[in-house]
């Protein structure tokens, strides 16, 4: 999972630690991306409004450039439409605007992002399998 806010990370870790997954956490984009390269995950939990912006979206966009990390299903947590709004006038997301698999607004229900990840990983296992 990659998102500066500490309080939200840590609610949403109970979470996933309570649905039986193991999570690790990087604060910033750049441990976000260094964890990426060095250690195979099964799904990114990702928010968009960070550091200096929007640096979620970069590291959307470069994980759908990386030959290793193309495959990783993300996951986008995010309170972005509150945050720039104008950018959302109550539509959705566009789907050009950043290539992920899911997005799940802020606040997040836990029966939601449970299911959202178990859904994940699952599509995410099955492509793997038939690719083998």
């Amino acid at each position: 999972m990659i998102d500066d806010d500490p309080d939200f990370v840590s609610g949403i870790k109970s979470i996933l630690d309570m649905g039986g997954f193991e999570v690790d956490v990087a604060y910033n984009p750049k441990d976000g991306m260094q964890a990426l390269q060095t250690k195979q995950y099964d799904l990114l939990l990702l928010d968009i409004m960070m550091g200096r912006g929007a640096e979620g979206i970069m590291i959307a966009r470069k994980l759908r450039k990386d030959a290793k990390l193309r495959e990783l299903p993300v996951l986008i947590i995010t309170g972005m439409r509150e945050q720039i709004a104008f950018l959302f006038p109550g539509e959705p997301v566009h789907p050009r605007f950043v290539e992920v698999d899911e997005l799940i607004e802020k606040p997040v229900e836990p029966k939601l992002l449970l299911e959202k990840v178990n859904a994940l990983i699952k599509i995410a296992e099955d492509k793997k399998a038939g690719k083998k």
